[in-house]
């Protein structure tokens, strides 16, 4: 070591508190960056764990392959095993209890298959031999037919064909019309099993599937040409390239295209994706994200350094007198981050973990028992994520320190111990306006002379805090727009039992509602009709439409499908008090009005990216006609004008978008019956829509009803999946906010404290000229308005340029209107104030301790 090295840590350590302070900045700094890297690694390896958890682990699959196909991916370099699989069909379940649900569903697995795919056995073994099957449970829970392990199972197995000899699959429920059946099964074949045991209805059997699922073993020696398989891959690595290589190997192999599926759902949680769209978003959201973090490492990295170096400056002016070069003086800054690095980066890390591992001991308690989730959060830490860490650590370090180097490298001797580099005077630089002492008082003048006195301290403050605002909102709106965009990508299912009910059940619907589990319920009646809306009050997409001719227009006018929604009084009481307008009017059948839903959300498949737009540009008060057409005898009838009460972009529960061309609009039952009361027979259908404690059971219950004049959609899986995924967002959303709070809260005290504390000698000046302790405060106080608005004129201008970018970043998956979190920004506004008053008051507290004799003689802190 040489010998300015040598006192460069002589120096750090006869300076402890300044280098303590220098440490713990770096500390948080690291610290933040870890979480933040093991928060986004421990969120995506638990969507990994919860997602396989539930589906399987997969990554491609090959339908309909032969032994040759089969050889050709299962020797493939990319292939680290294959599951085979084959769905044999449906065949009718004798003595079924279930109407809805008359079949059993055959398929086939290998062995690796009843490993790979989440079977749960819950009594005897599974199937062995071509001739074995196991059975789910539900069949003697649900269907009441009894079978036991070693019983035999002879079935007809063949397709379900429905009208037009469309081939139906276990996502379509039973087909009835009028209470009848309108499916057959086709193509029927003897089989003979041996029942071995008994399994937990499969998570991927739809609650509606009309087949209990029964599975047996599948014999790669059946496989042929006219009985081929489907071969499930699972990768030795998940990589970008995987799409292109599976259709290369598709290729050489003659296996047509479109047999090729992905598990999409699983690859997206590896951070992969064909969707072209979505790719350019991760980027560009991930750069801009990393570039957020690290300029707030580095403004609280270099706030620490500048300060080291400033209070340094006689002592590299020494150096320099003695001989020091330029090249000495900026590698002596250089070793201090090297030294402050090699201290920090290990203890940050620890922290870092530890931190995140605290934190995810009180969320999974919590997102366990709201949600039911069967993974937990667990600190994923990766050799990637720990590379991540003290790379950006390394590299904030750099930045922090170079600037500092080089204007410790300018120092010349003279300067440095007459100490004139910081301060510069001139009668033009402290000038200040005679308004702010009129206005304010003589304190608030002092405050503004103090911080034109020394511009380099209240610049550097200054960037601080404008850094801090951009991070706070910028990471507001990132996250905002993350479960935005999570929201637009979700089917929007807030049920759990859709129920279709005949017109005029209201006895049914009263004793379903009354059920055991039901927790909440809204029913709702809809009457389709048409509307000509004027092009001016379009929506958007259907204007460009017209301008290339792909749409016409009559008249001047587009018809828009109308949807009526009726509600049950309760339910329209609330949604009315929701979306703000008057329950009184929507109930007058005198007075024809309704809510609009003006703001829909759909996917753009030609695009592929998900949309929130207008359904239709209007305004309370306004009035359209409304056609009705009866679809038997096209017989067509003029119905009462309807006026707007209301819009809004909240739906009531089961309600979903109508789409683009259409319009949702939610009315009271006395309007409904009133816009109908000249049609000698509406069509309108009846739904009911429940949420459940148990939907299991809920189902169960209502199957043992043994009624013909309903069905119904239980959806409470998919329901679920979509909490979990909102739920997880959140954890992580937040998560990120409270970090980057956290960071930005000890930035601004940081630079503040520093900057009070290094003013000491200037503080008992003042009190020696006579100024008292409330004149003190006050002069505080009008420093920290000062440091408040000069921070938020600038922050909040560059906060709203980087919330665009974020917002630009995110529109080559998601469309949607760009609006400003106002709420964060009013947060924003409060706190900064509160912030650096308190950081003031706290750091000049300590400071009015001082005896003025040892201030005035103060040179360092």
């Amino acid at each position: 070591m040489n010998i300015v090295n040598k006192l460069t840590v002589r120096h750090l350590k006869q300076n402890k508190k300044r280098t303590l302070v220098t440490i713990i900045g770096v500390i948080i700094s690291v610290a933040m960056i870890t979480a933040v890297a093991t928060l986004g690694f421990s969120f995506m390896d638990l969507m990994q764990r919860q997602t396989i958890a539930s589906d399987g682990e997969w990554h491609v699959q090959y339908k309909g392959v032969n032994q040759d196909q089969l050889k050709a991916i299962a020797t493939d370099e990319e292939t680290e095993k294959v599951v085979l699989s084959r769905e044999l069909g449906y065949a009718n379940l004798e003595g079924s209890q279930n109407e809805n649900k008359p079949y059993v569903f055959v398929k086939e697995y290998d062995t690796g298959g009843f490993k790979q795919f989440p079977i749960e056995l819950s009594q005897g073994r599974l199937p062995k031999a071509p001739n074995e099957v196991v059975l789910s449970e539900e069949i003697a829970l649900n269907a009441k037919v009894e079978y036991t392990i070693g019983d035999s199972l002879q079935l007809d197995v063949g397709e379900r064909k429905g009208l037009g000899d469309y081939i139906l699959t276990q996502i379509d429920s039973l087909q009835k019309e009028n209470g009848e059946l309108i499916e057959s099964l086709d193509g029927q074949e003897s089989k003979n099993y041996t029942i071995v045991g008994f399994i937990k209805r499969p998570t991927w059997e739809p609650t509606w599937s009309p087949g209990y699922s029964i599975l047996t073993y599948l014999d790669e020696k059946t496989i042929t040409e006219e009985d081929p398989v489907h071969a499930t891959v699972v990768l030795k690595k998940v990589k970008r390239s995987l799409y292109d290589h599976a259709e290369n190997l598709a290729k050489k192999n003659n296996i047509p295209l479109k047999s090729i599926s992905y598990n999409n759902e699983l690859l997206r949680y590896y951070g992969v994706t064909n969707n072209d769209g979505l790719k350019s978003t991760l980027f560009s959201l991930s750069a801009i994200i990393m570039t957020i973090i690290i300029i707030g490492s580095v403004s609280l990295i270099y706030n620490a350094f500048a300060i080291s170096v400033s209070e340094r400056a006689r002592h590299l002016g020494m150096l320099s007198s003695v001989g020091a070069t330029k090249r000495q003086k900026r590698n002596s800054v250089f070793f201090e981050g090297v030294i402050i690095g090699l201290i920090s980066i290990p203890i940050g890390i620890l922290s870092g973990l530890a931190g995140i591992g605290i934190t995810f001991l009180f969320i999974n308690s919590i997102i366990e028992g709201a949600l039911g989730v069967t993974e937990k959060l667990t600190v994923t830490v990766t050799l990637g994520s720990i590379l991540i860490a003290c790379g950006v650590s390394i590299l904030t370090i750099f930045i922090s320190t170079f600037v500092p180097a080089v204007k410790a490298s300018k120092i010349s001797a003279i300067d440095a111990i007459r100490q004139t580099a910081d301060v510069k005077l001139t009668r033009k630089a402290v000038k200040t306006s005679k308004f702010i002492r009129t206005l304010f008082g003589i304190e608030a003048e002092i405050g503004l002379k103090n911080l034109k006195r020394n511009k380099r301290r209240y610049r550097a403050t200054i960037f601080s805090l404008v850094i801090s605002i951009v991070l706070f909102l910028s990471v507001s709106y990132f996250t905002t727009s993350l479960k935005k965009s999570l929201v637009l990508s979700q089917s929007g299912v807030d049920y759990d039992i859709q129920v279709s009910v005949n017109q005029d059940r209201d006895d049914l619907i009263k004793t379903i509602t009354s059920l055991e589990g039901v927790t909440e319920f809204n029913v709702v009646k809809e009457l389709n009709t048409t509307s000509f809306i004027k092009e001016s009050a379009i929506a958007d997409e259907l204007k460009k439409m017209v301008d290339t001719g792909e749409i016409t227009l009559e008249n001047g006018k587009y018809a828009y499908y109308i949807r009526f929604h009726a509600l049950n009084e309760d339910s329209l009481k609330s949604y009315a008090k929701l979306v703000g307008t008057d329950y009184d009017q929507l109930k007058n059948p005198e007075q024809i009005s309704g809510i609009v839903i003006d703001t829909i959300k759909y996917e753009d498949m030609n695009a592929g990216k998900y949309v929130e737009t207008k359904a239709i540009h209007t305004k309370i008060g306004e009035k359209f006609n409304v056609l009705y057409e009866d679809w038997e005898t096209g017989e067509k009838t003029n119905l009462d004008n309807v006026e707007i009460a209301a819009t809004t972009d909240q739906y009531p529960m089961g309600v979903q978008s109508n789409g683009v061309g259409g319009l949702d609009i939610i009315v009271s039952e006395q309007v409904m019956n009133k816009l109908t009361e000249n049609i000698s027979n509406p069509e309108i259908a009846s739904y009911l829509y429940l949420k459940s404690s148990d939907p299991m059971k809920t189902q169960q219950e209502m199957e043992e009803m043994k009624e013909s004049s309903f069905s119904f959609y239980n959806v409470y899986q998919g329901r679920q999946q979509e909490e979990q995924m909102l739920m997880l967002m959140s954890v992580f959303t937040y998560g990120f906010i409270v970090l980057i709070t956290a960071i930005s809260i000890a930035n601004i005290f940081n630079t503040i404290s520093t900057s009070i504390a290094l003013r000491k000698r200037e503080f008992a000046m003042l009190k020696s000229v006579g100024m008292t302790p409330k004149g003190f405060n006050k002069m505080i106080n009008y420093e920290s308005i000062f440091y408040g608005i000069n921070s938020l004129l600038f922050g909040l201008p560059l906060s709203i340029i980087v919330m665009y970018l974020i917002y630009k970043g995110t529109m080559n998956s998601f469309s949607y209107a760009f609006t400003l979190p106002w709420t964060s920004m009013i947060y924003c506004l409060i706190a900064v104030f509160v912030i650096v008053l308190s950081a003031m008051l706290y750091s000049s507290g300590k400071v009015k301790k001082e005896n003025i004799i040892d201030g005035l003689k103060q040179e360092n802190i």
